[in-house]
């Protein structure tokens, strides 16, 4: 999981009296909608359930998981856009895709693994 900082993604967008912010409604909008989905939460859930089946929870740094190609390691800026495409070896995904597979590498290698690479290190168990 990303080791996001909730309090620093939720801080107040107006400025101050001689520098006013912008788009202050917008982000009072996005700022009641983080808090209200309780990633805290989530995050305690997720620990919990992790330890309960014997698997470890690990997080990650967030940052340019959204802008590195999961393939050739590029940076790239996606902008606004939700397809995530690399100038440098053409790969064309969706940026959520991209960045959980990121996500997920820096987090297999966290975990102690010496390299990052699809197989049985990341499959999922089937359940009995």
């Amino acid at each position: 999981m990303e080791r996001l900082k909730v309090a620093n993604m939720t801080r107040s967008a107006k400025g101050t009296k001689e520098e006013p912010g912008k788009n202050v409604a917008q982000k009072a909008g996005l700022n009641r909608e983080i808090l209200s989905q309780n990633w805290s939460l989530l995050r305690n859930q997720l620990q919990y359930k992790a330890a309960w089946a014997g698997r470890e929870y690990v997080e990650v740094d967030p940052k340019f998981t959204s802008r590195d190609c999961h393939r050739c390691g590029a940076r790239n800026d996606p902008g606004q856009s939700e397809t995530y495409e690399c100038r440098a070896c053409g790969l064309v995904t969706d940026r959520d895709v991209n960045a959980a597979i990121n996500v997920l590498a820096a987090g297999v290698l966290a975990a102690g693994a010496s390299t990052w690479a699809a197989g049985p290190c990341v499959a999922p168990e089937p359940y009995a």
